[in-house]
């Protein structure tokens, strides 16, 4: 397929995931939906992609439907997910200090909500991962302002899975968020250390009062106030991995992921939170850039724009200016 062509089916199907996820809750109830599979005597998930579809105005959409929805959509088990050591262990009272609140908030039946990294696939299509539980799912969330900024949900857990099993020795965390992957970090042998820098004194003060007093290993972990990029800066020099996670999702999260590429310090091993993610979106805009031809990001891809691989991105992000990106709603 043309690179063109796929780029505009990207675009097109990145706005409907969007529109999915826009949502307040459930687009479909539970009733709704199993309804509907009796009636046309259907799987409840083919009838859930098919009730979907026709949400979207898109239900004779059949690539579409077999290309993108299909793949990224996934039925979850909610014990798994429940039963993860940090859920088990940590209980979340209800507290608010100033701005901040910290609350527990659920998912509806049949609710979708990202899942895990983004798939880039080999034929070059960007396909989310998403996923649903068929029960009420609750989840611990800071609010700010009323606005979820912090949380613990599936999403969270699947994509710091891989940092979390890179993590060894002295850990940098440049972000505390609800202190998930520093829980997790101190619980193994191979971590000595975890120092975590946060800017946000009332965060640290929530945390350090109702969260950090239940962390078994409470002992390995050191809070340091500050902004994580004079901690860049200054302080990486002794440390062995750093993790960082200083964004809300890839629209705010890509200037300051390409800024903190350019600081890395030599030596370290860094993770970002959701690099996939925001490396599938830096890609779209480049591409984006080499059909308007009116931006400076295609300078970096290949002749062949569908040729550009993950690793050509994070090449690239260590030489793209942060003031050189902007955020396209329609693309992601």
């Amino acid at each position: 397929m043309d690179w063109r062509k796929l780029n505009d089916e990207n675009v097109r199907a990145g706005s409907a995931f969007a529109r999915l996820l826009s949502a307040d809750g459930a687009l479909f109830s539970a009733r709704e939906i199993e309804s509907f599979a009796e009636e046309c005597r259907l799987p409840r998930r083919e009838a859930f992609l098919l009730l979907l579809s026709a949400a979207l105005g898109m239900e004779e959409d059949r690539a579409f439907q077999s290309r993108y929805l299909a793949p990224a959509i996934t039925p979850l088990e909610a014990p798994p997910w429940q039963e993860n050591d940090y859920n088990r262990r940590i209980r979340f009272p209800e507290k608010r200090l100033n701005a901040w609140q910290l609350t527990r908030r659920r998912y509806a039946p049949y609710q979708l909500f990202p899942c895990g990294s983004m798939r880039l696939t080999e034929d070059g299509r960007e396909i989310p991962r998403l996923g649903y539980f068929t029960v009420p799912f609750s989840y611990p969330a800071v609010l700010e302002n009323g606005r979820e900024w912090m949380t613990v949900t599936p999403n969270e857990i699947a994509t710091m899975e891989k940092p979390l099993a890179e993590a060894r020795g002295s850990v940098a965390v440049l972000g505390l968020g609800l202190g998930y992957f520093a829980f997790m970090a101190a619980q193994k042998d191979a971590v000595s250390a975890v120092t975590v820098v946060e800017r946000s004194g009332d965060v640290i003060r929530l945390f350090q009062e109702h969260l950090l007093p239940q962390f078994p290993h409470r002992d390995k972990i050191r809070i340091v106030p500050g902004d994580a990029f004079d901690f860049l800066r200054g302080a990486m020099r002794g440390y062995d991995f750093a993790f960082v996670d200083l964004w809300h999702d890839v629209g705010d999260g890509l200037p300051l992921y390409l800024r903190c590429r350019q600081m890395e310090t030599a030596g370290v091993p860094f993770a970002y939170w959701i690099e996939e993610d925001l490396l599938v979106f830096l890609r779209a805009l480049m591409l984006e850039d080499a059909v308007s031809h009116q931006g400076k990001l295609d300078r970096f891809l290949p002749l062949d724009p569908a040729d550009l691989t993950m690793d050509m991105l994070r090449a690239a992000a260590r030489e793209i200016d942060p003031e050189e990106v902007k955020y396209t709603p329609a693309l992601h």
